[in-house]
């Protein structure tokens, strides 16, 4: 009896389709049933080769021997995974296999991975393609009732490898050409370098800036103020005498309301979340890196099956969604948010604002699913990303904010003031939130305040005035959250009108589902590092920016280049085309770099010599603490120096930092505290925590100190995007 294999993309998704399909025999790699055979990749198994594939030369790194431009790239097996592609291999080849079915996950990055595996096992066969956005038994039932002829997803899978032969050839020419000509371990990109440059850009410009006084005119009345605006809308000046004079000609005199404005206003709730919009709120929110918020909604799509796909970049559902709505009501009305699911699930249903199949191309929205979540299974961390979600989901369904919106201009001594007022008539979607609270508004010097009943040509009497100092501030470093709307929208960062209007059509730099892992490969290359949850640049992240060749921190070119990609996934953009251009690109880059005259100083470098190398190693500030690494790209030692922990000083409540090594290691403070290792554990444990806990805990936190990968590895991480 003939039997069709299932490729998942991971084994948790794979005992999860082996349970719906009723396939209960597990075997070394894969579980079988009567007619379904389930197995699974982890991860990526088979990958582009290294350079030593194609010529022997490319195992010394030499800038004689650049650009590497393979005439066609070679997959090879990743040794780590070696055994699984074996087995899968074994499983496509098997007799009584007649047909694959892709069931990695639905978007650019899991076709490759299983067409990739298939093209290295020479399969053959008839391949389809399971294509879900949600984990639950029904949605899988519903998937493999509506399965499609695999080459339906060809251009997806061009687009997916046209990427990486991208990012290969611009990646590893451009690491190298560097790494070379500076004997520095540097790396760059394809995204990751131009985002690189906006976050120096951004320090320049807070650098360069000089902060200026400025002076407003305040008139205080009974229950609200009002603020002087001139004839041009100004309402700062920097000329305090001009202020001043404006102040003495009011003493003694009253207002008179010259115009008053009352309309009804409604504000629609925001659309549902997409990957970078979830990224950036959960970032403002909780502080959460945006690799850690898409881990966490991994599993809570994966694991608990409680939220569909992540890896989106639409905010909108289709109409065929829209039936299963009342179920995802339901299945969320527990806890804080059942008076409310109920409240939708039993009127109407209003999907105007959340309905767009324009808006939709391979995923829509992230929403809860038809399954109810088990709040005792979710870690914190996770509960609060569906608290996110889920209150997204009700306010999108909701009804609008409806208010009144007053603006009252007063007339003093023939001096224009202008005040603004909000008067809420029903809350709407802003009930799903416990508050009303209105979003920062635009004009900080007229503020939304509370006014009192006013009516047109009322004379009002000038309790008093008063001049109001401020300083102009310097634009804000980038968070993860400001640096996840840069890199979604790079045309804020364009001067140049077309460029401007070009930009506005793409993706910008990177997709969402790529967005985190290039922020994480800045800090592990230590580009950037976080300051509280600032980012800045390091000595490092600056002098790379200023010797890469111009065109490669240009976010509108690598704007395009993505746009190109996703022309190859819908079928109107040319593969041999995009990959002829990044050839000619990697070697004008090449080129540009051998040519340059600029230097690249190790200022951060030590008195402290490599036990190794005996190079001097360079102090860096990794994501867990302090290091030492060795400035030489061949030799790749590092040492830890601090470690921050999850430790919290017994005196201000801040993350302690663990310093030293062995016995002698102690815990420290910004604060000032100290405590010896010794002394820390005596406390934990007359804190309640057993000497187990206190081992336990040690072990965690040697388990997240920084990996003490060698040079090559390094530049791995540098390679792609």
């Amino acid at each position: 009896m003939s039997k069709a294999l299932v490729l998942a993309e991971k084994p948790s998704v794979a005992r999860d389709i082996a349970r719906v399909l009723g396939a209960k025999r597990s075997a070394d790699g894969f579980i079988e049933g009567d007619k379904y055979v389930i197995t699974w990749a982890l991860g990526h198994l088979v990958t582009l080769a290294d350079p030593d594939a194609y010529d022997e030369k490319y195992k010394a790194w030499r800038l004689e021997d650049l650009p590497m431009l393979p005439e066609k790239m070679k997959l090879v097996v990743i040794k780590q995974t070696s055994k699984q592609y074996r087995t899968v291999s074994k499983l496509m080849g098997r007799a009584d296999i007649d047909r694959l079915i892709i069931a990695t996950d639905a978007g650019r990055e899991g076709e490759l991975v299983a067409r990739w595996i298939m093209m290295k096992a020479h399969f053959k066969k008839p391949a389809f393609r399971l294509w879900i956005s949600s984990q639950t038994d029904r949605a899988i039932k519903e998937g493999f009732s509506k399965l499609r002829p695999a080459k339906e997803y060809d251009n997806l899978y061009f687009s997916a490898q046209a990427r990486a032969e991208a990012d290969w050839l611009v990646g590893l020419n451009v690491t190298r050409a560097l790494t070379c000509r500076f004997n520095a371990q540097l790396s760059a990109g394809r995204v990751q370098t131009p985002t690189l440059a906006l976050i120096v850009k951004r320090e320049e410009e807070i650098l360069a800036f000089k902060p200026k006084d400025y002076f407003t005119l305040q008139a205080l009345f009974k229950g609200f103020s009002a603020t002087f605006r001139d004839s041009k809308n100004n309402t700062r000046f920097s000329d305090r005498a001009f202020v001043e004079g404006i102040q003495k000609s009011l003493s003694g005199k009253n207002a008179v309301v010259s115009k008053l404005e009352k309309a009804a206003k409604k504000q629609a709730p925001p659309a549902a979340y997409d990957l970078t919009e979830l990224q950036r709120d959960a970032n403002k929110k909780f502080g959460y890196s945006a690799k850690q918020t898409l881990s966490l909604m991994q599993s809570l799509y994966e694991r608990h099956k409680v939220l569909t796909y992540p890896r989106t970049d639409s905010r909108y559902i289709t109409d065929d969604i829209v039936a299963t709505i009342p179920e995802r009501l339901r299945s969320v009305a527990q806890g804080p948010y059942q008076k409310a699911a109920m409240t939708l699930y039993r009127k109407p249903l209003s999907t105007k604002y959340i309905v767009n199949n324009a808006k939709v191309t391979d995923h829509h929205a992230i929403i809860p699913t038809e399954q109810p979540a088990n709040f005792s299974k979710l870690t914190f961390d996770e509960r609060n990303i569906y608290d996110l979600v889920v209150k997204r989901f009700l306010a999108v369904l909701s009804d609008p904010c409806e208010y009144d919106e007053v603006k009252v201009t007063l007339d003093i001594s023939g001096k224009s003031f202008y005040a603004k007022g909000k008067v809420i008539k029903k809350d709407g979607w802003k009930e799903i939130y416990g508050s009303a609270t209105d979003e920062e508004d635009e004009d900080a010097e007229i503020k939304s305040q509370k006014l009192p009943e006013l009516k047109q040509g009322m004379t009002l009497p000038v309790l008093n005035t008063k001049i109001v100092t401020g300083k102009t501030r310097p634009p804000a470093r980038y968070t993860e959250a400001t640096l996840l709307s840069a890199m979604e929208n790079p045309s804020k960062q364009i001067a140049d009108k077309k460029l401007k209007a070009i930009i506005e059509t793409t993706s910008g730099l990177g997709t969402p589902a790529t967005r985190a892992d290039i922020i994480e490969k800045l800090f592990d290359n230590f580009s950037i590092e976080r300051v509280g949850k600032e980012i800045h640049p390091t000595a490092k992240g600056k002098q790379l920016i200023r010797i890469v060749p111009p065109d490669l921190k240009s976010a509108e070119l690598t704007a395009q280049w993505e746009q190109q990609l996703q022309n190859i996934s819908k079928g109107t953009g040319s593969m041999k085309k995009f990959i002829g251009e990044m050839r000619d690109y990697s070697t004008k880059l090449v080129s540009m770099v051998i040519a340059s005259n600029a230097q690249y100083t190790h200022d951060n470098a030590t008195k402290e010599k490599c036990p190794v190398c005996g190079k001097y190693l360079l102090e860096v500030n990794g994501k867990k603490g302090k290091m030492l690494v060795c400035q030489d790209r061949e030799c790749g030692y590092r040492k830890g120096l601090t470690q921050t922990t999850n430790a919290r000083c017994p005196e201000c409540h801040k993350k302690l930092e663990l310093r030293g090594e062995g016995e002698k290691r102690i815990f420290a403070c910004v604060c000032g505290y100290r405590e010896k290792l010794s002394d820390f554990n005596k406390r934990k444990a007359s804190d309640g925590a057993g000497k187990y806990d206190v081992i336990n805990y040690m072990k965690k936190q040697e388990r997240e100190k920084e990996p003490q990968n060698n040079a090559m590895a390094d530049l791995l991480k540098g390679w792609f995007d």
